[in-house]
């Protein structure tokens, strides 16, 4: 007897694994003006494999919306000694040495980095287990939205399971995601040669949305909506400062998407 032909199922939603990183570290670069595509570009085609090669793991890579000289990116290690050895080998290796001066040249400052560590109860990234290849065909258009939440001293302890609560039922109303929570990692820097931000405490909802017009019907019925209000001015009194909002369009071989 012939076995019957398996179904063919275009289109099938990628499968989600869990982040493997423990340690997580979101990078903001201040660009050249209009040099963003070529840095995308670059960065694409040589320091995505060579990283994961050195033990990294490449959550995501992002235009700012708000900014176009801006370019953010997230990366991973399993641990605090595992990304001082990732970062030898890979800026020690032959992919960076060849490709570092045009890196370097597409940039401004590369010097504002969180390092961070997903909260309690499941915080870190749910990823596609497979990224885009370097095809001709986009992905389709998405949006990832961070809330970086600069928190005050008194506010540490049970801030996440109060966001959870309290901020969470109320953000992923209407078919948003909540795709991950961040804190600080306050570890010592074990790759000193790359600065990070150290001496903060911030608590970083990542947001998924289908594009840049969910993202914006989402916040006009968020603002209208009173348990948003109320519960906006208790978050108010948790925060040092004003949360920073970033928009980020996933570059083609992102995996962190909307």
């Amino acid at each position: 007897m012939i076995a019957p032909a398996p179904e063919v199922v275009p289109d099938r939603p990628p499968v989600a694994t869990e982040s493997f990183s423990p340690v997580v570290e979101l990078r903001q670069y201040t660009l050249h003006k209009g040099r963003r595509d070529a840095l995308i570009e670059l960065f694409e085609r040589e320091f995505v494999e060579s990283q994961e090669a050195c033990g990294m793991q490449l959550i995501g890579q992002f235009r700012d919306l708000d900014d176009a000289d801006r370019f953010v990116w997230l990366r991973g290690f399993r641990s605090m000694p595992a990304r001082a050895q990732a970062l030898a080998a890979f800026y020690g290796g032959p992919v960076w040495n060849s490709h570092r001066s045009a890196a370097n040249a597409t940039m401004l400052d590369s010097d504002n980095v969180l390092l961070l560590r997903p909260a309690l109860r499941h915080g870190a990234f749910m990823l596609a287990a497979a990224r885009n290849g370097s095809g001709l065909v986009p992905p389709p258009a998405a949006l990832v939205v961070a809330i970086v939440h600069p928190l005050r001293e008194d506010a540490l302890d049970g801030f996440d399971d109060w966001f959870m609560r309290a901020i969470a039922p109320l953000l992923t109303r209407g078919g948003a995601l909540l795709r991950a929570r961040l804190v600080s990692e306050h570890a010592a820097n074990t790759f000193p040669a790359l600065p990070v931000r150290e001496g903060e405490n911030v608590h970083i909802a990542f947001l998924g949305f289908e594009g840049a017009q969910h993202h914006a019907l989402h916040q006009a019925v968020l603002a209208r909506t009173p348990e948003w209000r109320a519960v906006a001015a208790d978050l108010r009194d948790r925060l040092r400062s004003d949360p920073q909002v970033l928009r980020l369009s996933p570059t083609r071989r992102s995996r962190l998407r909307g």
